[in-house]
């Protein structure tokens, strides 16, 4: 489905296309998750065409500007190590303050080290 700018008259892909929305609601649980996913193709619809049309002037400008609105996710191993930062040492012991989150990533990161 495309809108139509009343200004310009011109049409502007606004809505996922239906394959899309049907992957969603096959992978999503339930409308808020649905609701993010489409609001982020939407973010990245617009930031697609915002680079486009900045390359046409600074291509070294349009990259910079993708990875500064599009920053990759921390690693696994970047996040279990930020987790494992909750781990105070005393003496010879070692007391940990981690959510359950901290956990996960922590075993996570052990179980995709390869077994020797």
């Amino acid at each position: 489905m495309y809108s139509v700018d009343l200004m310009t008259n011109q049409q502007r892909p606004i809505t996922p296309p239906p394959e899309l929305v049907e992957q969603w609601s096959t992978e999503c649980s339930g409308i808020p998750s649905i609701a993010a996913e489409a609001a982020q193709w939407g973010a990245d619809q617009e930031l697609d065409k915002c680079c486009e049309w900045l390359v046409q002037s600074n291509e070294e400008m349009s990259h910079r500007m993708r990875i500064a609105r599009r920053p990759k996710p921390p690693s696994l191993k970047e996040q279990a190590l930020e987790a494992f930062e909750g781990i105070k040492l005393e003496g010879n012991t070692a007391r940990a303050d981690l959510s359950y989150s901290d956990w996960c990533f922590i075993r996570r990161a052990l179980e995709a080290l390869p077994n020797e």
